[in-house]
């Protein structure tokens, strides 16, 4: 699907945990049926506006994920639809086992929302810096994986995922990011996104394939590979599984190279799931920007990307070293 408008990278920065905080909110005036579970960390993860709208349908469990899935379970095979939230490294990270037992084997629609991902939670370090969850969710039966790209698609897909039916884990940042989608933005489950395509017809031509806030890195190294002579179309995929493998193989056949960027172990997550897909059906040359097989530190922002060559600048490298 190509974004009709493209992209407008605006001056205002929001954490995609405010978008689907906000969400949340807006589902649950509609939505009887849509409750909240949280761990001890309500405020952090931006249930704290549902709870004060909706007491009687917010449960505080404390700091017992394991338990707090269980009790998620049981309110889905009740009729009701479960949105449970923690950091990503305690949710699913803590309580995976549950997870798949009580929410994926029974295929019950529990939201499980993972805050505070990748290694952009900076000095928190490496103890609750998620940078497996995706893998971890990916490999789940009868599980939904979602990584918006920002809070308005974080808003999207929270507002999708009020009527979905199955379960779902949905991966939030902590951080301000870059708004990058235009507000009138609509979410399609499964599909793609291109957001940039080169100006002109080059004889080089390359595919990015990202998710999540770090896309904004993609979108800089685009640009300047133009000024090198090398066509980059940049494309969003928010729906990680089940992956839009329609579009990756038309995609394939029109590029050189893909190259695969995410805030995420190289192992297991985006990269991981496209170079499946397409080593199957359509072998290419992939190459992937992302965590290589290494635990987070404590850091900022900027000085981890830097660390983990997870910048505009890596990515640049990164596609130049497989043209």
């Amino acid at each position: 699907m190509l974004n009709k408008k493209l992209f407008t990278i605006k001056q205002e920065e929001k954490p995609t945990r405010e978008g689907f905080g906000e969400a949340l909110l807006d589902i649950g005036k509609t939505n009887e049926k849509v409750v909240a579970l949280c761990a001890d960390l309500t405020e952090s993860v931006k249930m704290d506006k549902f709870r004060d709208a909706f007491p009687e349908r917010f449960f505080e469990m404390g700091i017992t994920e394991q338990g707090m899935s269980g009790v998620a379970s049981g309110l889905a095979s009740c009729g009701y639809n479960p949105f449970m939230a923690s950091y990503a490294m305690f949710s699913p990270g803590r309580n995976w086992e549950q997870i798949r037992t009580t929410i994926c084997y029974n295929n019950v629609p529990v939201k499980v929302v993972g805050a505070h991902a990748g290694i952009s939670v900076g000095p928190d370090g490496a103890t609750h810096q998620a940078i497996e969850d995706i893998a971890l969710m990916r490999i789940l039966p009868n599980m939904n994986v979602f990584v918006p790209c920002d809070a308005v698609e974080a808003y999207a897909i929270t507002k999708f995922l009020g009527k979905f039916d199955h379960p779902a884990y949905l991966r939030l940042t902590r951080e301000k990011t870059p708004v990058i989608l235009n507000d009138d933005y609509e979410f399609s489950f499964g599909k793609a996104i291109v957001m940039q395509i080169p100006k002109k017809d080059f004889k080089n031509k390359v595919g990015i394939i990202s998710c999540g806030p770090i896309i904004y890195e993609a979108l800089k190294a685009a640009k300047e590979l133009e000024k090198d002579g090398i066509g980059v179309t940049v494309v969003n995929m928010p729906t990680i599984k089940p992956l839009d493998t329609k579009f990756l193989l038309r995609f394939a056949k029109n590029v050189q190279a893909i190259v695969t960027v995410e805030e995420h172990q190289i192992a297991g997550g985006l990269g991981s799931a496209v170079a499946e897909f397409l080593s199957e059906y359509h072998p290419i040359k992939i190459a992937r920007v992302g965590i290589d097989d290494r635990f987070g530190q404590s850091g900022k922002q900027p000085e981890l990307y830097e660390e983990y060559g997870l910048t505009s600048k890596h990515i640049v490298e990164k596609v130049k070293s497989i043209i």
